[in-house]
């Protein structure tokens, strides 16, 4: 039997997710299922807020451990869908062949496929009050940010791809976040870092 209140709770946090990483996400809140018979009712599909032509999918499989069938399916919908980015949320893991399949459908470059377990997304991380906010930059920000430096993207502090904040951002290399700190002395105090 499932538990209704977790699995809100971690849809209500995915949804957070999706707001941070720029999608509209207002139309989802309001179709949140009251009794879950199964968990096909929870995918949620929604688009960007300032380029309608990139979108996302967020699949929670019904079998504990995802297989690679799994993964063809949910690369058959999106393909359909004309989407290039999804997240499976997964029960408890996913099966070392369907690992294998996530990494190579990853290094098509055209397909992005994230995955997380239930138990990371029970809490919004970003809401704890030792994470800094995280804003991440556009191209544009990022080169002025170098120029103004006047300093090569090398030279930035990094930020690890596996980071649990580069996840939840859903941070690609080469990707730069601002990271805004509150200070005693200064009030705020604003970082860089670089995704590798």
């Amino acid at each position: 039997m499932e538990d209704p209140v977790r699995l809100t709770q971690i849809r209500k946090t995915v949804i957070q997710m999706l707001s941070d990483r720029g999608y509209i996400t207002s139309a989802i809140d309001a179709e949140v299922p009251r009794d879950i018979t199964n968990r096909d009712e929870l995918k949620i599909y929604c688009v960007k807020k300032d380029d309608p032509t990139e979108s996302v999918y967020v699949f929670f499989p019904e079998v504990p451990k995802v297989g690679v069938t799994h993964i063809k399916k949910y690369v058959e919908l999106m393909k359909s869908r004309q989407t290039n980015r999804a997240i499976i949320v997964v029960q408890q893991n996913i099966t070392p062949f369907a690992k294998q399949a996530l990494v190579e459908i990853s290094q098509d470059k055209k397909i992005v496929l994230e995955q997380f377990n239930e138990a990371e997304l029970l809490v919004n991380i970003t809401h704890h009050q030792l994470v800094p906010k995280h804003i991440l930059l556009t191209k544009e920000e990022k080169l002025e940010l170098l120029t103004r430096y006047k300093m090569k993207e090398s030279q930035l502090p990094r930020i690890q791809l596996n980071d649990p904040i580069a996840r939840y951002f859903g941070l690609a290399r080469g990707n730069v976040v601002k990271i805004v700190r509150p200070s005693e002395t200064a009030g705020r105090y604003i970082t860089y870092r670089l995704c590798v």
